[in-house]
């Protein structure tokens, strides 16, 4: 007998009618109790020929009942639901099991103990496992009855070593060339020192040319960036003029014919928005039964389990606990969730998103029209509390900039697209054949969105929206742009490590996109204080070191590089509330050299954490806001 199930057992499990489920022991219960109905197991018999699961994991994760109510119905029915983490386990009875079996029954044999096999089961009455435990261990199970969640847990720690392996090494092991584990190469740290001691030299040498040298650098630079992504955003711009999907589109859309859609849900400590997020979950018009929702929680998340376990409404979403192992990046467990995902294409949404109900329709229309080299569709992300205060008003108009004009503007160029981090939708087996996401870098959409395309894949970007909740606390903000930053650091040191190499798959105007955009932004921001500083030392103090130090005719250009490229941010910035009507935003665009400040900021600590700690994952709090989700959403 195999180690893991057996193919005869396998296709059982396929070929087991549900039908049959009507008259089992836990049925009755469930009926006789009101929590399921007679035609309940019409849905149910359609969500297991879409998928093969067990009874007990379709009424659970399918929004049939909720963990309360069966759990209530089996205690006053005689059973009795145990605690079940601290229980002893034998790795010779683990290793004859795989964990996606366990998974799928939501049982998990522990131990042999008085000639029976210790069998943890949410559903004691599940006879393919029972089956299998005698097949497979020669003896009938000892039946412990505990929670899905709890079994899930365990099972995910003693039999996920293989998978989360898989999820941390993979891409490292098959593409090192594009893991970000080394931050730095030998000659990528021979090429920084040498510059570093060049310019030393020349301050030794020379102080007054180097500095002016520098200065009219640092000035050019950044007025060519900025200019960049102006040019960008009215290249952008021409996607106001039509729409990629139509309404008529969506409605001809048959949902017989649609595919499995896997939709990843990566939480941390987000407790307080498991609610908010299923009731995000159920507006999405999609046939339920064909939907592969993953909740990827960490091992050592207790809170949003908890908050799981102590839903008072059905859930309609599968449990993934993800085993620890460093790094704990949500890179690393979207690669583990694959393992466990069956849908021809994938998305993943933040536990506040709001995305457009029809998106996932929309981007299965998309799809069809598209050709096969295109990998991805990328979705707009928005916020639905902008006018909460200045911080989420700024970040709005960032956000709409940057996927109403800039991304498009990207794609019209066919320039690599540093995919945002929630709303991308790929073709999952495209996915895996790329190496998926990679676990040790902080922006890894971002990254992805340029190994896709050095590959020959492309990446369309799509007329829906999803929205998010606008950070509206400073050090919050600050904790997440400095990750962001840090990513694109990491990203850019990643892609840049044989130039040559890159240019031959991208192109040149590819290669130029890349550096201006990916590799130009964290420069652009910490470059900014420093030209802010010379310019207030020269304008508002007047200071003779700095006219002694720099030429007028070079302060001059500095000063004019400044305010020009702080100008086409504020235009760019204006342009932003046209395509969505935000127009009462439009004066907040005169603030962007505040919140460049800001940027300057999580700049220079995403490059100190880029040099600590690289794959340090710091927290963005969400729930934050005070704001009505859905009110706002749809205005």
């Amino acid at each position: 007998m195999s180690a893991f199930i057996s193919e005869d057992l396998m296709n059982d499990t396929v070929a087991q009618p549900y039908s049959n489920a009507r008259d089992s022991e836990i049925s009755k219960i469930l009926i006789g109790d009101h929590f399921l109905a007679e035609t309940d197991f019409e849905k149910i018999d359609k969500v297991y020929a879409e998928t093969g699961a067990s009874f007990v994991k379709i009424i659970l994760t399918f929004g049939f009942i909720s963990r309360k109510n069966y759990e209530r119905s089996l205690t006053q029915a005689g059973y009795t639901f145990e605690q079940i983490r601290e229980q002893p386990f034998d790795d010779a009875v683990l290793d004859k099991i795989d964990l996606k079996f366990a998974n799928e029954r939501l049982a998990l044999p522990l131990r042999v103990e008085n000639a029976k096999v210790v069998c943890l089961m949410a559903d004691p009455t599940d006879q393919l496992f029972i089956d299998f435990v005698r097949m497979t261990y020669g003896s009938d199970p000892h039946i412990i009855v505990a929670s899905d969640l709890d079994i899930t847990w365990l099972s995910h720690k003693l039999l996920g070593n293989k998978y989360v392996k898989s999820a941390v090494f993979e891409l490292l092991n098959e593409d090192p060339d594009n893991s970000a584990l080394t931050t730095f190469t030998d000659k990528q740290l021979i090429f920084i020192f040498s510059f570093i001691g060049l310019l030393a030299a020349g301050f030794v040498l020379s102080f007054k040319l180097t500095a002016t040298v520098l200065n009219i650098f640092m000035s050019v630079f950044f007025l060519i960036t900025i200019s960049f992504k102006l040019f960008l955003s009215l290249v952008g711009s021409k996607f106001e003029l039509f729409q990629a999907v139509t309404k008529s589109e969506v409605k001809a859309v048959n949902n017989d014919e649609l595919p499995v859609y896997t939709i990843h849900l990566p939480v941390y400590k987000e407790d307080k928005l498991i609610k908010k997020l299923i009731w995000n979950l159920q507006s999405i018009d999609y046939p339920r039964e064909k939907l592969d929702i993953k909740l990827l929680i960490e091992e050592d998340d207790d809170k949003t389990l908890n908050a799981v376990r102590n839903l008072d409404f059905p859930a309609i979403f599968e449990v993934i606990v993800v085993p620890f192992h460093m790094p704990k990046t949500k890179p690393k467990a979207c690669n583990y969730g694959l393992h466990f995902s069956r849908g021809e294409y994938l998305t993943i949404y933040d536990a506040e998103d709001i995305p457009d109900t029809d998106q996932l329709k929309k981007v299965v229309a998309m799809f069809n029209k598209l050709p096969e080299n295109y990998i991805c569709v990328q979705c707009a992300l928005n916020y639905f509390n902008r006018n909460e205060n200045f911080l989420t008003r700024m970040f709005t108009l960032e956000y709409s900039y940057w996927f109403d004009y800039v991304l498009p503007g990207l794609d019209t160029l066919d320039i690599p697209i540093p995919l945002g981090g929630t709303s991308n939708h790929f073709k999952l087996a495209n996915l895996v054949d790329l190496g998926a996401w990679d676990p040790f870098n902080v922006t890894e959409d971002a990254d992805l969105g340029v190994r896709a395309y050095a590959k020959g894949y492309k990446i369309a970007v799509l007329n829906s929206t999803t929205y998010e909740e606008a950070n509206n606390d400073f050090f919050n903000w600050i904790r997440q742009r400095s990750r962001w930053i840090k990513g694109y650091m990491q990203t850019y040191l990643v892609h840049m490590r044989k130039p040559s190499a890159l240019i031959k798959k991208i192109g040149i105007k590819g290669f130029l996109g890349f550096t201006f955009f990916v590799g130009a932004t964290p420069i652009m921001f910490l470059i900014n204080p420093i030209l802010i500083v010379i310019f207030a030392a020269y304008v508002i103090f007047d200071l003779d070191i700095i006219r002694t130090l720099f030429p007028d005719w070079v302060l001059f250009i500095s000063i004019f590089n400044l305010m020009v490229g702080n100008i086409l941010m504020i235009y760019v910035n204006m342009m932003a509330v046209f395509k969505r009507r935000f127009y009462e935003l439009i004066l907040f665009a005169i603030a962007n050299p505040i919140y460049w400040l800001m940027h300057s900021i999580a700049a220079y600590k995403g490059l100190y954490q880029l040099i600590v700690k690289p794959f340090y994952w710091e927290k963005t709090n969400h729930g934050l806001s005070k704001s009505h989700t859905q009110t706002n959403a749809v205005k």
